[in-house]
């Protein structure tokens, strides 16, 4: 059984964050910057208390009796609580006999490339913290969409308009980028879990090291993006962000109306009719926040039994990327033409190029995360194996070509390669002698 760490590592994030916000809102209040004051406590508090709902509702601990419970997630220490109680059932394992033992069969990859079925018990123990895992991981990518994001965001533009960085608004805004980034990693390992729930899916460090930059990079642009754009036309950054917010919120309910599906019914037996709409509501406006910032791993589908589209639509993620970079120039280049005299000090075209850049280099993380590091990856359609590999080739045409124009006696071959004459050695410097 695993070690908690998953665990241990949200609710460290979660009060680090929620410490930080504290702090710096009091320092605003001791500045007098009371918008500043009361706009960090906003993101700061009401994510904490969806976090505190979404942990109750998880655990179903309204039907049961644990009022001392329920108390500590009314004094918003509930993942605190939920932490410590993960560990405690993690050390008392082996000590007492499991009274009820369930059999599981997940297919294992092997290097052959066929799955092979493997069966074992899983204890009572070992099942809460299945539970507590999954209810973390959810509540992870709460607090980093719908509290860390816009907090990073509000402070890098305070950082803009008041030209300083101090140490708590830094602090926190590290923080926030390391939530961020750690609640669109758990996105990214749902979305596998759930799509491939046959298999016994594991994660190379490579793999988690891909998706760390890939996300670090999609996410960090995107939001010095926006910022830059607010600073110049602050109004009309409320417009762009509620297009895509609104967008992304009504996508799942036009399928769901056009596939002509039943109302969904089997959320929580416990739930009405109207309990059932506001869960999917909040669901939608948790999908909608994450793609706002950066690709949702996790599509919803409100058809489906699980809400979760387990399909993986290559379409829609090319659509999404081509569009969002569409997008981040067009927002670049308008902020380029309304620069004012504070941008002076620095290079907006290579400003510029340089966020076009990190997204580009998010998007080649991606590429080498799905061709290279999947764990399923064997499980992928050949032709979508090859459609990845050349787009990742297209990355590097660049370099290929400046080669090419270097050495004209390379030869292009296709798919990328590039091939020297026979007749030609490689000096030390790189070049080609005959």
């Amino acid at each position: 059984m695993r070690l908690p760490c998953s665990i241990f590592l949200s609710v460290s994030l979660f009060t680090a964050e929620t410490t930080a916000a504290l702090y710096l809102s009091s320092t605003y209040h001791s500045a007098g910057d009371e918008v500043w004051q009361k706009l960090t406590l906003l993101f700061s508090l009401v994510p904490s208390i969806l976090v505190q709902l979404a942990l109750i509702f998880f655990h179903r601990d309204l039907g049961r009796d644990r009022p001392f419970i329920l108390l500590l997630h009314i004094l918003q220490f509930g993942p605190i609580v939920r932490c410590l109680e993960a560990f405690w059932i993690y050390g008392s394992v082996g000590r007492v006999e499991d009274p009820y033992v369930s059999i599981t069969r997940k297919k294992h990859m092997s290097r052959r490339g066929k799955p092979e079925e493997v069966e074992r018990q899983v204890g009572q123990a070992e099942g809460k913290l299945v539970t507590h895992r999954a209810a973390f991981a959810r509540t992870t990518v709460m607090q980093a969409f719908l509290g860390s994001a816009p907090q990073l965001t509000l402070q890098l533009n305070i950082c803009v308009l008041q030209r300083g960085v101090s140490v708590g608004r830094g602090t926190l805004m590290a923080i926030s980028l390391l939530s961020i980034v750690y609640g669109a990693l758990r996105c990214n390992i749902l979305a596998i879990k759930i799509k491939y729930d046959d298999y016994q899916v594991s994660l190379s460090p490579s793999a988690y090291l891909c998706i760390f930059m890939w996300r670090s990079c999609e996410i960090a642009s995107r939001v010095v993006v926006l910022v830059l754009f607010s600073s110049v036309l602050k109004i009309w950054v409320l417009p762009v962000v509620l297009v895509n917010f609104l967008a992304f919120f009504f996508y799942p309910w036009i399928l769901f109306w056009r596939s002509h599906s039943a109302f969904p019914q089997h959320i929580e037996k416990t739930l009405t009719r109207v309990g059932t709409a506001v869960v999917l509501c909040m669901l939608t406006f948790l999908y909608a926040g994450i793609n706002v910032f950066c690709w949702s791993a996790v599509q919803v589908k409100l058809s489906d039994p699980d809400l979760i589209n387990k399909s993986q639509n290559w379409y829609r993620m090319v659509v999404y990327y081509m569009l969002r970079f569409v997008e981040n120039a067009l927002l670049l280049l308008i902020w380029y033409i309304y620069r004012t005299d504070f941008y002076e000090f620095i290079s907006a075209p290579l400003l510029m190029m340089e966020l076009l850049g990190v997204y580009g280099a998010c998007i080649f993380f991606m590429l080498l995360f799905y061709t290279s590091c999947h764990p399923c990856r064997r499980l992928f359609n050949p032709s979508i194996n090859r459609g990845l590999e050349n787009c990742r080739g297209l990355l590097c045409l660049s370099c290929i070509t400046a080669e090419l124009t270097n050495n004209p006696r390379m030869e292009a071959r296709p798919g990328g390669e590039v091939a020297m004459p026979a007749d030609c050695n490689i000096s030390q410097d790189g070049g080609c002698s005959a």
